[in-house]
């Protein structure tokens, strides 16, 4: 069962409570190339993408995002490093949430013109918790980046956010290590209830990347935790959003588009099953029905344990049936598998 959390409001998105599981992304382009970084924030909504975030480095940045806000459709995250005027400059115009570390940003008079902003126009704040960018005294009392000094770090964020009334808040834990994030993911659920944005920090490129935040975002929404996610990846921020996609889906979590489902092919298999495979994936991925489809090399993976498949193909020799719901429908030619598969997946 998923944790229950607390419910926050991303510009159109609702982040914890009964919200959908959303998925962010970020930019890698220069935020203040307006065009660069609309682009890239148009294909990553086309994708599915429900938030993004872009950083801000500098005032030439926060002055953008006014501009790139017009052109987008998702909520914009403004990620915020040790100066608090970028955060009030990007509040002024039109960020939806900012991404701080409290602890980097200065004073305590700083965080709290800061809150007041976000109070005001009612913007939550995500505090960012990095096993590279932890306190001295947490390193020293804990000997590394521990899960417990983690946690303690993220707590102790909140409790500054509380004391200046404030509670409109995400929390983001990140490591690289997946074993210490799905640990202090665990202990951080146990301790409070606001919403939480997973995902395994630098996992690296896509091949790599996408397989270590599968176990890791996997293992924590199978627990039940989790109420956003981002997959970080060395590489096109598409990628990110199709990875989550998948992961979400994988765990039972994405109910828009196509869950494809393929065997691996065996001395069985009389069609040349991985090209089919490949063409009917890439065919479909712009499908936004809630479908599974299976494509499988034999009588015996096909159509019996694909039954619960909602229209699938199981190879022959040199041709194919094509099954609905386990029921044969008809028999194709080899050359002929792909099309008519599409053909049946148009009249569902």
């Amino acid at each position: 069962m998923r944790r229950k959390t607390r419910k926050i409001r991303v510009g159109n998105v609702y982040i914890g409570g009964d919200a959908p599981i959303s998925i962010q992304s970020m930019t890698n382009t220069k935020t203040s190339d307006i065009e660069a970084t609309v682009s890239q924030i148009q294909a990553l909504a086309q994708e599915g993408c429900d938030i993004v975030r872009v950083a801000v480095p500098d005032m030439e940045a926060a002055e953008a995002i006014s501009k790139i806000k017009e052109r987008i459709t998702i909520p914009l995250v403004a990620d915020i490093h040790f100066d608090y005027r970028l955060a009030l400059k990007a509040m002024e115009n039109g960020a939806d949430k900012i991404r701080i570390n409290p602890g980097n940003i200065g004073s305590v008079e700083r965080v709290k013109e800061v809150i007041h902003m976000a109070r005001e126009r009612e913007i939550p704040i995500r505090i960012g918790i990095n096993g590279g960018s932890l306190e001295k005294d947490l390193l020293a009392k804990y000997g590394n980046a521990s899960a417990q000094a983690l946690v303690e770090s993220a707590l102790r964020n909140v409790k500054l956010l509380e004391e200046l009334d404030f509670y409109n808040t995400v929390i983001s834990i990140k490591s690289s290590d997946v074993r210490v994030l799905f640990e202090a993911h665990k202990l951080l659920s146990e301790k409070t209830d606001y919403p939480l944005h997973i995902g395994v920090t630098e996992a690296g490129t896509p091949y790599s990347g996408t397989i270590k935040s599968a176990v890791g975002i996997g293992a924590l929404l199978l627990s039940g935790i989790g109420d956003t996610i981002r997959v970080s990846l060395t590489g096109d921020p598409v990628l990110e959003v199709k990875a989550a996609k998948e992961i979400l889906k994988a765990c039972g979590l994405y109910r828009k588009g196509v869950v494809l489902i393929s065997c691996p092919t065996c001395g069985r298999t009389q069609i040349n099953l991985i090209d089919i495979a490949n063409k009917v994936e890439k065919a479909l991925e712009n499908i936004k029905k809630p479908i599974k489809v299976a494509v499988m090399g034999c009588v015996v993976n096909g159509p019996g344990e694909a039954r619960e498949a909602d229209i699938g193909i199981a190879g022959g020799k040199d041709s194919a049936v094509i099954f609905k719901k386990g029921e044969i429908i008809r028999k194709v030619p080899e050359n002929e598998i792909v099309e008519a598969l599409l053909a049946e997946i148009k009249k569902l």
